[in-house]
Formats: structure tokens, sequence, C-alpha cells
């Protein structure tokens, strides 16, 4: 089997304009890509079958990706699969997204399918409004509901994430999320500290862990926030030092890591 990484993505801002006709919301992100990952082992299988190793079973968007893949492409092989976990559930950076979409480029290459990267995308986007962006594969500015993904060029970056232990859930707090707190930014350019993430008055209300660790980070950098839905919190540094240093202040039952802002996907290239 091949092992491949599912890295974990940050919402730099996370502006909610409104709400559509079709329920979602009408957003606008800036998306970056970190070297935290899971880590995806797969093989094709010659009878067709798929099997997966993993949280959740055959709920995990690991096996629906793998499945969809098989009945979009009308492919006669399968995959064993399985999934080893280092980002945490609920915590807003994107690993159950990444995972589908690593899976999604692993069998495109591995049952030699030639689906180029629109494609891909948009079976993504049946999976999951983050898939999308993690086969985009670059740093990117995100409207419409995340799908509409335009490149950006962002530069070298290390960051704090603090993961608090519990696990929000997307559809509550966008439910409950008001619209219209936040303008359309003009990007680009972007620079750190542009924006802000309209959904974390919400979470810290209703999670004081998240609260707690988003003032604890606030208290020693100089811009923090929240990712995605929540429920991790990060701060950007110039240095891996500088982020180094601050990881070490954290107290006894928080926890956290150090990542570095990656330019591209690791299977940026699977795909065209």
């Amino acid at each position: 089997m091949s092992e491949f990484a599912a890295p974990a993505k940050l919402n730099l801002f996370l502006h909610v304009l409104g709400r559509r006709a079709d329920g979602y919301h009408e957003l606008q992100t800036v998306f970056r890509l970190i070297d935290r990952a899971d880590r995806i082992r797969i093989a094709a299988r010659e009878d067709g079958e798929i099997a997966f190793s993993g949280a959740y079973g055959e709920d995990n968007l690991c096996f629906r990706a793998a499945r969809l893949l098989k009945q979009e492409s009308g492919s006669s092989l399968g995959a064993d699969i399985a999934l080893e976990k280092s980002l945490p559930v609920g915590g807003g950076l994107g690993g159950g997204s990444s995972d589908a979409a690593t899976v999604l480029l692993a069998l495109n290459r591995l049952w030699k399918l030639g689906l180029g990267r629109a494609r891909l995308q948009a079976l993504g986007a049946k999976l999951g409004a983050d898939v999308p962006f993690f086969i985009f594969g670059k740093s990117a500015l995100g409207e419409g509901i995340g799908e509409r993904l335009t490149a950006l060029d962002l530069p070298p970056a290390w960051y704090v994430v603090v993961t608090p232990q519990v696990a929000v859930s997307t559809k509550e707090i966008f439910a409950a999320a008001l619209t219209g707190q936040s303008k359309r930014l003009t990007i680009p350019p972007f620079f750190p500290g542009r924006g802000e993430n309209d959904l974390e008055r919400v979470v810290t209300g209703r999670y004081p862990e998240v609260a707690a660790s988003l003032k604890w980070l606030k208290e020693r950098a100089a811009q923090a926030r929240m990712t995605g839905s929540g429920a991790c919190v990060f701060a950007e540094f110039a240095t891996e030092a500088e982020a180094r240093a601050i990881q070490s202040q954290m107290p006894r039952g928080m926890d956290g890591f150090v990542a570095q802002g990656l330019d591209r996907h690791p299977l940026y290239d699977w795909a065209n």
C-alpha cells in the first residue's frame, strides 16, 4: 500500500455575507493549506471491492469518495483504504474533506482514470463544500459556499494551532450565524490580519473551551482567530522559532501544534 498525506487547512478569515435561497450561506474566505495531515494508505484491487479501515466505517468520507469515483467513472477496479487520523474531528481544519480529496486524487492515478482537476472538484462538491478546495490544491480565495476558488500567493508563514477538546457542529453553528456583519473584501491583495471570522462569536458563546483558548492566544499574538466553524484557533508567525516559543508557553491541559503553511497540496501534480 502507498501512503498519502491529507493536509489540514486554515481559514485566514471567514465572512458570512448572507443566506442563499438554497439554504446555504454566501461566504468569503481565504484558505491556506498547512503541513499537519492525516495519513491514508491506499492500494488498488483487481476484484472491484472497496475495503475501508478507519473511524465511522462506510459513513467515512474516504469510503464515500472511493465509492462515488467508482460509480462516476465506471472503473472495474477497487481499493483497500486505511485512514490514520491526526486532525481533530469538528476542529475546523477540514480533516474529513481533505481525506476525501486525497482519496479522489490518489485513486484517479491508481485507477488510471485521467480525470481532470475540474471534474474531480465537481465530484468533490457532492461530498462536502470544502472538498473542492483540497483538490484545487493551492492557497485560494473562496466565495459562494466556498466552491468558487481563485488562487492566491501568500507569504511564507508558521502557525500555532490550539486544539480545544470539543467537536463543534458546523450545521449547528451556521444555523445560528448572523449574516451581514462583515462586508465583502477586495482581494487580492491579502495580508495577515485582514477580515474576521464571523462565526467566532457564536462558537465562543456556546463552547467555553474555545473562548478560553482564543483568549489565551490573543494575549500572546498580534492576531489570533478561529478557523472555519471551530473549534481550533490559530495565530500566524513569520518564523518557526516565534511559533515554537508561543507553543512552549501552553499551560497544562491545553493541546496544540506548530505547522508550516503550504503553497501546494502534496498531490497537486496528480491532476491536470
